[in-house]
């Protein structure tokens, strides 16, 4: 069914106004997870009802957290306790979410009782194992199908370790952080590079004894967690599109407000501004312990670059929006030390470069990254394969095209940003459901 979903997006640079994106997808599921194992009441403003983050809501009813989402303008979760939760009694469906399955496996490492975490065919072919080793050194039995989903995970007491990640990855780290929740002592990670802090920060919310820097965090166990108010603010990989879409733009630009501006976040504005975006960041203020802000993106003449290693950890959701730029700027955009977008929804190296040469662009893929020679952007057809993100980068980069681009396989869309084809249309795009 979702494979023949599709967007067709023409050209067309009349593109201007203001608008806000949905909320943070990834602050909103540790949301629910971290309010379900408080003790109290925990409201959520600005949820994202995204299809991976009510994914992770049904997880964790199915787990005995009580939430109320009558209003998804503001949700409630009565917190079970750090030691509530309860067997599901069936396979807990992640749906597309690598974050919610691999965040939670965290949490069930600590639970005594075993869960079986699946998802669809995407998710069923992403790595997990980097997830199960640390959780297996704590002391929890983990077992993968040839390293993928579906996993089971038993819990049981955990042990507090210090573990060198091999990788640098949000997802790994928090899923030990959220372990070491049940876990005497401290558990400390260490990275080879700086990942998203969204998982700390909450967890300084909720009242953890939690300390981290640039590279490494550590957490105390056993943690006691409060209940507090999270406010979600809006996610700057969706906005990301809309930046882009500005930039392209003939018009005064595009202005998002109130969207989350952390720092381990930013890297995309570090990047879009190397390539000679006008990218305007104000009206800065704070929704808890995360920075909001402002931000505008007027017509600009992109140029290719190459892009600093040290940015792309913080721009590994929005690199596909890169890719997809880089082919309207002038100029050779290189990207390298990107090996982890093979890991993502799809191969993201692999995908966008089969579809922007399907659109006249040249491309010299690598085993981390790629070199994108900015030109002449063609009409013609790509598939997405069931990516969000690479649906919505090749949304913005037809603006620029010669004909009309269809993208086709584009249900996950409503993963992240539902409601984006009508926004985007809102704005002056040319974009339409196929």
């Amino acid at each position: 069914m979702s494979q023949q979903q599709k967007i067709i997006a023409s050209p067309g640079r009349a593109v201007a106004g203001a608008a806000r994106v949905p909320g943070d997808k990834s602050i909103s599921h540790r949301a629910l997870m971290l309010g379900a194992l408080a003790e109290g009441c925990t409201h959520i403003s600005g949820f994202l009802a995204g299809e991976d983050c009510l994914a992770t809501m049904a997880a964790m009813r199915a787990l005995g957290a009580n939430i109320d989402a009558s209003d998804l303008g503001r949700i409630v979760v009565d917190g079970v306790g750090l030691r509530g939760l309860q067997p599901a009694g069936h396979a807990l469906d992640m749906g597309n979410s690598g974050t919610g399955l691999r965040l939670l496996a965290g949490v069930l490492a600590g639970q005594a009782f075993t869960t079986e975490l699946t998802g669809d065919e995407s998710l069923r072919r992403r790595p997990m194992e980097r997830v199960a080793v640390p959780l297996r050194q704590m002391g929890a039995t983990v077992t993968t199908v040839d390293g993928c989903p579906p996993v089971t995970i038993r819990g049981g007491a955990l042990q507090a370790i210090d573990y060198l990640s091999p990788v640098a990855s949000a997802q790994v780290k928090s899923a030990i952080l959220l372990a070491g929740m049940y876990a005497d002592g401290e558990t400390r990670v260490t990275e080879p590079g700086v990942t998203r802090d969204h998982t700390e920060r909450m967890l300084e919310s909720f009242g953890a004894q939690i300390s981290y820097g640039d590279q490494v965090a550590a957490i105390r166990g056993p943690a006691q967690l409060a209940a507090c108010d999270i406010a979600v603010p809006g996610d700057l990989s969706s906005a990301a599109f809309l930046l882009g879409a500005g930039c392209l733009a003939e018009g005064p630009g595009i202005v998002v407000a109130g969207v989350g501006v952390n720092p381990t976040r930013t890297g995309v504005l570090d990047i879009l501004r190397l390539m000679g975006a006008d990218i305007e960041l104000g009206g800065r203020s704070d929704a808890g312990t995360e920075p909001v802000a402002r931000l505008v993106a007027r017509p600009s003449r992109l140029k290719g670059v190459a892009i600093p290693t040290e940015l792309i950890p913080l721009a590994i959701d929005e690199l596909p929006l890169i890719f997809a730029l880089a082919a309207a700027a002038e100029g050779v955009t290189r990207i390298t030390g990107a090996a982890e977008l093979r890991h993502k929804e799809s191969d993201r190296i692999a995908v966008m470069a089969a579809g922007l040469r399907e659109l006249g662009v040249r491309v010299e893929e690598t085993a981390d990254g790629a070199s994108i020679y900015g030109g002449p952007v063609q009409g013609g057809t790509v598939n997405s394969h069931g990516d969000h993100r690479i649906a919505m980068a090749f949304s913005v980069l037809a603006m620029v095209a010669r004909g009309p681009v269809t993208i086709l396989d584009t249900a996950n869309v409503a993963t992240s940003f539902p409601g984006f084809v009508e926004l985007m249309a809102g704005l002056g795009m040319d974009v339409t459901h196929g």
